[in-house]
């Protein structure tokens, strides 16, 4: 399938989680082979099949952030692909070196395309993990044990730079669990078996902050005959009447800038004054930016104001082999801002209160000796919903993850100051018991 998978660079740093130092390490790249080679339903010589899927966003079913996809796979080089949703629809047939594509809009929207990509491919940049020499902790084989990888590369321009993450986790299986890059971003659940791969059905990406879209796959059955009039095409599409999405760089997207004026940066009420965020754009073959997601942020407060900004930019229309194309990119900003009205921050006691469900959290054994108290940072809305977790102390990563799934099960009454509700933030203390 054609997407573009340029999604690693070389010159990462490498962070291992894993529940012991002790662990035995392979290499990143045979971890995600095994994972591709276990899940991937496109491979060459893989059981053609039909699937159907339903995209939707979880918890919100008036959401424009919907769609059915129906794909029929017969080889990588004979196959049928339709999207229908609200804003944009896609007919793709593949037969051979002929291919023909009908479009209903002119932009193909990224949420969608990587799910699209993560039904069928749920690893594209497998590629280029291979050319890395990193290394992970071999999976224990313990019922709900998880191993991850996190490798670390820079972006923008000296002396404006910020950290972007790639993080890689597998199962107890060596299945793929969870892949979180700027450029791909989503979760696997719910596997089971097809033939001879085991298959995740439930996907999921969260595209923003407070948004949840999920992909469910309602059919995967064997295509036992196959129908060839499907993959007809009488006349195949002109190469610059399809749409295509390249990856560039920074630079390059800088360069295409036509009226982009400087961010405002507003007043804030928590956090860093300064700093620097990032966020990763796609902008349509007129130009125009048609998404912007956060990522790495030293005030995430800061992030929607940006992007609420950057989304009125306009940019020179990209061109790639000489045909318009949609373009991907991260853009990198540094801010300075000042505080008013500052977040009350409570402490451990005092948001215990306000707490009316807690969780403790699973920690893995192993990972901190019995007795060890460890401190995290939460930000809760004024209705008494989790907003973030934050780590300020340094707190080890198993411990972080392991008190960061807890603290997403807590609910809260909420908080009142001079009178009205409003947010807070906590330091939460658990102890390993």
């Amino acid at each position: 399938m054609r997407f573009s998978t340029g999604l690693i660079a070389v010159g990462f740093l490498l962070t291992i989680y894993s529940p012991s130092d002790l662990a035995q390490q392979v290499p990143l790249s045979d971890m995600a082979d095994r994972a591709v080679q276990q899940s991937k339903l496109t491979l060459p010589g893989s059981t053609p099949f039909h699937l159907k899927a339903r995209i939707a966003e979880k918890d919100s079913p008036n959401s424009d952030l919907k769609a059915d996809i129906d794909l029929t796979w017969v080889s990588p080089e004979k196959w049928r692909r339709s999207i229908q949703s609200p804003g944009f629809a896609q007919t793709l047939i593949v037969d051979g070196d002929k291919i023909s594509e009908q479009d209903t809009g002119d932009y193909y929207p990224f949420w969608l395309r990587e799910l699209v990509t993560a039904l069928v491919d749920p690893l594209p940049m497998v590629e280029s993990l291979k050319r890395t020499n990193s290394q992970i902790a071999k999976p224990s084989g313990a019922a709900g044990s998880t191993s991850c990888a996190r490798l670390e590369s820079k972006s923008g321009l000296p002396p404006i730079q910020n950290s972007v993450f790639y993080v890689f986790c597998f199962d107890s299986s060596g299945l793929l669990e969870d892949v979180t890059t700027p450029q791909y971003s989503v979760e696997f659940k719910n596997y089971k078996g097809f033939k001879s791969k085991r298959v995740a059905r439930l996907l999921v990406t969260y595209p923003e902050p407070g948004v949840t879209i999920e992909a469910n796959i309602t059919e995967l059955s064997e295509l036992a005959n196959v129908d060839e009039s499907v993959f007809t095409i009488s006349q195949p599409t002109p190469k610059e009447m399809q749409l295509q999405s390249v990856s560039i760089s920074e630079v390059d997207l800088r360069n295409m800038s036509l009226q982009n004026p400087d961010i405002v940066w507003p007043s804030i009420r928590l956090g860093k004054t300064s700093g620097v965020l990032g966020m990763y754009v796609s902008v349509d073959r007129s130009g125009h930016v048609r998404e912007t997601i956060p990522l790495n942020s030293d005030n995430s407060d800061l992030n929607d104001p940006a992007r609420r900004q950057v989304e009125k930019w306009q940019f020179k229309p990209a061109i790639s082999g000489g045909v318009p194309v949609q373009v991907e990119s991260i853009l990198t900003f540094a801010f300075s801002s000042k505080v008013e009205d500052a977040v009350t921050i409570l402490s451990d006691a005092d948001a215990r209160k306000l707490a009316t469900h807690t969780v403790e959290p699973q920690i893995v054994a192993g990972a901190a000796a019995e007795g060890t108290s460890f401190t995290v940072r939460v930000l809760v809305s004024a209705d008494g919903k989790l907003l973030t977790v934050e780590n300020p102390n340094n707190v080890p990563a198993a411990l972080f993850f392991a008190a960061n799934s807890a603290l997403g099960k807590w609910q809260f009454k909420a908080y009142t100051k001079d009178g009205k509700p409003d947010m807070f933030r906590a330091d939460i203390t658990f102890q390993i018991r």
